[in-house]
């Protein structure tokens, strides 16, 4: 018999912010909307990530107001987002009350499915999100974040599998966010999967494909039980980006296996998407071919470019080897944490700092926090002279509870602000705004009845590269946010001015 695959659709949300810096303007997705609701997809993730964050920053659009367009526009579909655990959308730990409240508004206002993982896979900083969604009968995937370390075995993936389905998750994505995962990898995850948790337990694949071998990697998952795979319309894919979902389609004919996706839809889709294209040539990423050394380094094509940049800015272009020594270094260090936000900036600019005024040096403080256990445990040990390091720097113990535990309820002082600002609406949606970007959200407010951006459109209207009020360097969000932040920092008596630009995977 043959079996039928399901497909997630990327090209509203992870494929443009992989490619495009997530700069995609809503009016430009409007037109695909109805052949993307009628093609067959099991869902179409169109929010979460960097989005939310690129919306109020950069394109004047309330990202509440995009969810209810997608809701109405997509009647059809299941809506899916990307949510970062107990970080929802923001850059730190939110407390409890706060995790409610936005996965209840995200729910109401349309959301379906809610991925949901932990930079660390640490299961205490996903549980409390998968309750939230699950009380609001939706559908909590819960993550496991691959990657590739002494420590990160088929058993260890099988392990959090099993976690994650006492937790009470309806499905299992296993998420590749640096196209590290090889094809017997996919295989014999997905299998223990299988075989440890159930036939009848759910597991979706996503990938990205810079390596260029992942697009195998999901055949090889799928000969394993996978029963939904990530794909992004052609026009939108490859590079740093996500396997073509017509090459997907093609690729299962004659293996037992389909997708029964409309190909006169994925052809009108892919069309509208390649003649957007070259108008967002300005936010377009400069990765456009395979990148085989991300399995050597295990650093994700982003932080590489990004981190040359930068380098080259402090004119240090040379010493680019040296990061690409000292990233592991650092990741061992703190435990061998897997490189997606907020861990990847953490890492990536704690080993630039390292290389450019010696090994700790200077330790950002968001480095500080995560040797000392303030974001999750860490996979492995840490080592205990850098601990030791950042207990002093930051003159507080290192923890073992979960972070969220040691917050304060803070809804009411979050209110009290965000209906304090001028513009404010005072709605449990503009409040979560503000409490995910603080600094971002009051100019928001302020300008929000001027109506949207379309930088595709007027790519002269972008602002230039600013902080633009992000918490700080280490912390300062996915793919959409490439804005340079700068530290002040001395050494030996001289001050240096450092700027990093985050980075994701």
């Amino acid at each position: 018999m043959t079996k039928t695959i399901d497909i997630t659709e990327l090209c509203l949300r992870d494929a443009h912010q992989s490619l495009l810096a997530t700069r995609m303007a809503m009016e430009d997705m409007v037109p695909a909307c109805a052949d993307i609701d009628q093609a067959g997809y099991w869902s179409v993730e169109c929010w979460g990530g960097a989005t939310f964050d690129a919306c109020i920053r950069f394109l004047n659009e309330d990202p509440w107001e995009r969810l209810r367009q997608f809701r109405t526009l997509l009647p059809n579909s299941r809506l899916q987002m990307l949510l970062r655990g107990q970080n929802l959308l923001g850059y730190r730990h939110y407390e409890d009350s706060v995790v409610d409240r936005f996965v209840d508004r995200a729910a109401v206002n349309g959301m379906d499915v809610f991925r949901i993982f932990d930079a660390l896979n640490d299961i205490r900083n996903i549980r409390h999100s998968v309750q939230a969604v699950r009380r609001n009968g939706k559908h909590a995937q819960g993550t496991i974040c691959y990657t590739v370390s002494p420590l990160h075995t088929t058993e260890t993936f099988v392990e959090m599998a099993e976690r994650l389905v006492e937790l009470g998750c309806d499905s299992i994505c296993l998420k590749d966010m640096a196209a590290l995962l090889k094809p017997q990898a996919a295989f014999d995850i997905v299998k223990g999967i299988k075989t440890r948790c159930g036939e009848a337990v759910r597991i979706h694949v996503h990938t990205h494909a810079t390596t260029g071998v992942t697009l195998v990697s999901l055949m090889k998952a799928i000969e394993a039980g996978a029963d939904c795979v990530d794909t992004a319309i052609s026009s939108l894919s490859l590079g740093p980006g996500h396997n073509p979902t017509e090459s997907l389609v093609a690729m299962l004919d004659g293996t037992g296996f389909q997708a029964t996706l409309d190909k006169d839809r994925l052809h009108r889709i892919k069309n509208h998407f390649a003649a957007l294209r070259p108008r967002y040539q300005a936010f377009m990423s400069n990765i456009i071919g395979v990148e085989t050394d991300i399995f050597d380094s295990q650093i994700p094509g982003g932080m590489i470019s990004n981190m040359e940049s930068q380098l080259k800015q402090q004119g240090a272009g040379d010493r680019l080897e040296e990061v690409f020594f000292e990233v592991p270094r650092v990741r061992e260090d703190a435990g061998f944490p897997p490189l997606v936000t907020p861990s990847s900036q953490i890492v990536g600019t704690q080993a630039v700092f390292n290389v450019l005024m010696g090994r700790y040096k200077v330790m950002s403080s968001e480095f500080a926090d995560l040797m000392l256990g303030y974001y999750g445990k860490t996979p492995g040990e840490r080592d205990p002279e850098v601990l030791a390091m950042a207990a002093a720097q930051a003159h507080k113990p290192a923890i073992l509870e979960r972070p969220a535990d040691l917050l304060k309820p803070e809804w009411e002082a979050l209110q009290t602000a965000a209906c304090a600002l001028p513009g404010c609406d005072s709605s449990e949606e503009d409040v979560l705004t503000y409490a995910m970007f603080p600094q971002v959200a009051p100019g928001f407010f302020g300008k929000r009845a001027q109506g949207p951006l379309n930088l595709g459109r007027d790519p002269e209207a972008a602002a230039p590269a600013s902080a633009g009020g992000a918490p700080t360097g280490a912390q300062s969000g996915d793919k959409a946010l490439r804005t340079p932040v700068s530290y002040d920092v001395k050494l030996n008596g001289r001050s240096h001015r450092v700027s990093i630009t985050p980075v994701t995977s």
